[in-house]
């Protein structure tokens, strides 16, 4: 929906995308509990009190809109559900994603459809450096847990950094990208900074599961078709919201940011309410 006139949509002529997962709580059936099943219980051995479905998702930062979503039971892997979500990305493309998505497993689909990527790397991942770059970044290699010869390595570029002024102050951070390996071009420094970005996602699911669908609400239906109906209609939702809030603010020239998600789903909900019929089922 974004475009390259759309504040934070674009960096050096790359579309940002951000892949991230959320959860949602579903009525507790005997169906819904067989279909998705019920997550452990972090305070003691009982399971969770409501089954739960796990949903990945490819969203657009800029516009905070959904792109692609897979949803499937609780028992499905986040990295299972976004293997599924190269089908939405092309060249032009660059997806951010936290560490818990790092490996060649779910790397290489991504960079199948040629998009490019920029993601977090877990503190306990060995980089060594095989050559460095004129920014302090230096290129590196990560291989599959199925390569123990390492015969099939994949090329990273690797950057790291601290954060100054916050409570994790010195803490280090490292960043793995795909083909950006011109450092002139795309410095080690900017692309720490667009990291940030990928938080975005926290805020659309924030939007969809908070303000939208509502605080600690659990999705009413009692068979799995019908979650599964009511996911996709909150998602369906959300993005008509978004589009409304992105034309709205390319009018007047604003960030979408700048217009709040709350209202603009208050408006909605007055015009269906007031006008009977004057919303498309």
């Amino acid at each position: 929906m974004g475009t390259e006139a759309t504040p934070g949509c674009f960096w050096r002529g790359l579309r940002l995308l951000a892949v991230d997962g959320t959860c949602w709580d579903v009525a507790d059936s005997p169906a819904n509990e067989a279909a998705f099943g019920r997550p452990g219980n972090g305070r003691g051995h009982d399971k969770s009190s409501f089954p739960q479905v796990r949903m990945a998702c490819l969203i657009e930062v800029g516009t905070h809109l959904v792109l692609d979503a897979e949803p499937a039971g609780c028992r499905t892997g986040e990295v299972t559900l976004a293997s599924r979500l190269p089908r939405s990305c092309q060249s032009g493309e660059l997806v951010l994603a936290d560490r818990e998505f790092l490996g060649v497993r779910l790397w290489r689909p991504f960079t199948d459809s040629s998009a490019d990527l920029l993601w977090r790397v877990p503190a306990n991942r060995i980089l060594p450096v095989e050559r460095q770059l004129r920014d302090g970044s230096w290129l590196s290699r990560i291989h599959a847990h199925t390569d123990p010869a390492h015969r099939d390595p994949v090329t990273v570029r690797v950057v790291a950094y601290q954060l100054h002024g916050t409570s994790r102050e010195g803490e280090n951070y490292r960043l793995v990208t795909t083909s950006l390996l011109d450092a002139r071009r795309y410095p080690a420094r900017q692309l720490a900074a667009l990291y940030q970005e990928r938080w975005e996602a926290e805020t659309v699911f924030a939007e969809l599961k908070t303000h939208q669908r509502g605080a600690r609400i659990v999705l009413t239906s009692k068979t799995p078709d019908g979650i599964l109906q009511q996911i996709w209609a909150h998602l369906l939702v959300h993005h008509a919201l978004r589009e409304l809030m992105v034309r709205t603010a390319a009018t007047r020239g604003l960030d979408p940011d700048l217009i709040s998600f709350t209202e603009t789903l208050r408006s909605a909900r007055r015009s269906v309410t007031l006008t009977p019929g004057s919303f498309s089922p």
